[in-house]
């Protein structure tokens, strides 16, 4: 086998093929160029989905005149000098590979003004053979044209997808990258129709509503947080918006769209126990990190990062979304939609505005609580005019500003507090399983399973933590029959069992013998108990972590927890609000139920026609 160099022409299209892998590369390739010119405003206009069309002008600082053949090469860049200016680099792009890989694989058209020069210039270059550079009026800031991407490369051509979604790439691309950077306005055009146009005015609020729409920006709530090495701002969802996908998680690290382990286990985590599981939050969350702490450029596409210090960032991430969290009274508020036959209520009826739209497909009824959420539409499915899209933003103008003075007062006075412990009213149990309660203008439906359960949960969480249990002997001790995987298992994490209480010991065989548990648990089937925290840790690849342990344990513990269908006196339900309203997190179950849902006193006399 004899070895030999590749020509020049087979190394940029091999070289292409790292950092252009589709479509919305190039556009992010060229949007990134664009931010480090110092554009305040961009368009981005595509063709059957970015594959035969693709433009993007800037009005940043643009390209001189006689650097423009430098640009094209491999490794150019004016971000950094030297290796040790790695250490620093804050700019979205650095390696001067984007413009040499897309040109490698298309026929690329520069119309560029610096705003020095009297004209601009035009340079052309097709599938890496390069034309003349020639003058041409332009304004100031630059413009790329690609057309027919991988065109001399048809086996990587096949691989994409097709143009609608291709395209949708592209939109949720331009989506991101508005986010991002709300003091840049952006314009996306998709076979000359107007998809998306962000104003710029660094209003991230205004932003969201025209990504994600009306139902989505109703319901958040703020972020901010400070410490030596990094700042946070933005908004999170409540509860009630999650999604059962990550499409709704985002955050951005010194304005870039980035994505982190780290960070998004840090999200979640603060959301455990306030959403169902396996559903995940809204975010959009902007940080500024200290450079010195973090590497972004460890990947070419720059979607990847690591820090210097993993635990500082998750707790200050964690801290600072919990914290939000936990000073929020988050009972949901439940919405019942007019019956199919219902009488329409007069066109002129002046609405309060409400913390939830009322829409039946996303109203949450009383016996059938799901956290639902405007479904997030493609990029594609966009129907709607212009003009209605404009009466749309006034319409949401009107009703952020009737909210701001509501909000005021919105939260002032808690059920769950202890200077409302005397002006609730308990009215009555429903179908032996659901407390009634008036509090106010406001009328609450208690779950007394779930609120039993978050009860039990918490303290037995902080006597796990706190190592307070003890051990509690049991007569006759239980027997465990463990197969060869639990065996392992138990065997990895013995040394956790026996910090919270266990006395656990062999007894002949694949057998063990149980003769303590940890003290305080409320009775229950304590061999059920440890065979299920045993499949949990299996479920969890056996990782040998106390706090997956202490979990595991605290949450099978709530199956003491009072059930439905269970009758309860007057005064057991107060003794449960009193209990409830001592616990971190009162409004949901160990498993992200709601312990209670509300309904104001507006929405029932809107349903019983009081109001019209």
């Amino acid at each position: 086998m004899s070895i030999t160099l590749l020509d020049q022409n087979t190394i940029n299209k091999i070289a292409a093929g790292e950092v252009i892998e589709r479509p919305s590369s190039v556009v992010k390739e060229l949007v990134e160029n664009a931010i480090d010119a110092g554009a305040t405003a961009v368009t981005v206009e595509i063709k059957e989905g970015g594959i035969s069309f693709i433009r993007v002008t800037d009005n940043g600082s643009g390209i001189c005149k006689d650097e423009i053949e430098i640009a094209f090469k491999r490794h150019a860049t004016s971000k950094i000098k030297c290796v040790e200016d790695l250490m620093a680099v804050s700019s979205l792009g650095f390696r001067g590979e984007a413009l040499a890989s897309i040109a490698a694989v298309s026929q690329v058209e520069l119309i560029t003004k610096t705003a020095d020069s009297l004209s601009g210039a035009r340079y052309t270059i097709d599938g890496g053979n390069a034309g003349e550079i020639t003058d041409i009026g332009a304004p100031e800031g630059t413009t790329f044209i690609v057309r027919n991407l991988f065109y001399n490369t048809p086996v990587r051509r096949k691989f994409l997808k097709t143009a609608t979604t291709e395209g949708g790439y592209i939109g949720s691309l331009i989506e991101y990258l508005a986010l991002s950077h709300p003091d840049i306005s952006f314009r996306f055009i998709s076979n000359n129709q107007n998809k998306l146009h962000t104003s710029g005015n660094m209003n991230l609020k205004d932003i969201i509503y025209n990504v994600y729409g009306r139902d989505i920006t109703n319901n958040l709530y703020e972020v901010t947080g400070k410490s030596q090495d990094i700042e946070a701002s933005g908004f999170i969802g409540k509860p009630v918006i999650c999604r059962g996908n990550r499409t709704y998680e985002n955050y951005y690290i010194n304005g870039r769209y980035i994505k982190s382990s780290i960070i998004t286990k840090a999200i979640e985590d603060a959301y455990k126990g306030f959403i169902m599981p396996h559903n995940y939050p809204f975010s959009a969350i902007h940080f500024k990190i200290n450079p010195a702490v973090i590497d972004v450029n460890v990947h070419p596409t720059k979607m990847e990062l690591r820090f210097s210090n993993n635990e500082y960032i998750y707790n200050f991430v964690y801290d600072t979304c919990l914290k939000v969290l936990k000073s929020k009274e988050l009972i949901a508020e439940v919405s019942v939609p007019e019956p199919a036959n219902a009488v329409k209520e007069p066109i002129n009826v002046i609405k309060e505005p409400e913390k939830v739209a009322e829409k039946p497909a996303n109203s949450i009824k009383l016996n059938d609580y799901r956290h639902t959420a405007q479904r997030l539409p493609e990029p594609f499915e966009i129907k709607r005019s212009q003009q209605m899209v404009r009466e749309d933003k006034v319409k949401y103008e009107e009703e952020r500003k009737a909210e701001a003075p509501k909000q005021l007062n919105l939260f002032e006075n808690k059920l769950l507090d202890e200077s409302s412990r005397n002006k609730y009213r308990i009215i009555g149990q429903l179908f032996e399983t659901y407390w009634l309660i008036e509090f106010e203008d406001k009328f609450y439906i208690m779950d007394q399973h779930a609120a039993h359960e978050k009860i039990l949960y918490e303290k037995t969480m902080e006597r796990l933590h706190n190592k307070t249990m003890g051990t509690q002997m049991i007569m006759p001790p239980v027997v465990l029959s463990l197969n060869m995987h639990e065996e392992e298992i138990y065997r990895n994490n013995a040394d956790i069992f026996k910090s919270l209480g266990y006395e656990i010991e062999e007894f002949g065989g694949s057998e063990y013998k149980v003769t303590g548990i940890p003290a305080g648990l409320p009775k229950m089937d304590y061999k059920q108990l440890l065979i299920d925290v045993l499949d949990g840790l299996s479920e969890e690849n056996a990782n040998k972590d106390p706090d997956i342990i202490t979990e595991k344990v605290a949450s099978m513990s709530c199956k003491a927890a009072v059930k439905g269908n269970n009758r309860l006196s007057f005064s057991e339900a107060f003794e449960l609000m009193d209990e409830l309203m001592k616990a971190e997190n009162p409004y949901n179950c160990p498993h992200g139920r709601p312990t209670l849902i509300m309904m104001n006193k507006y929405e029932i006399e809107k349903k019983f026609k009081r109001i019209v």
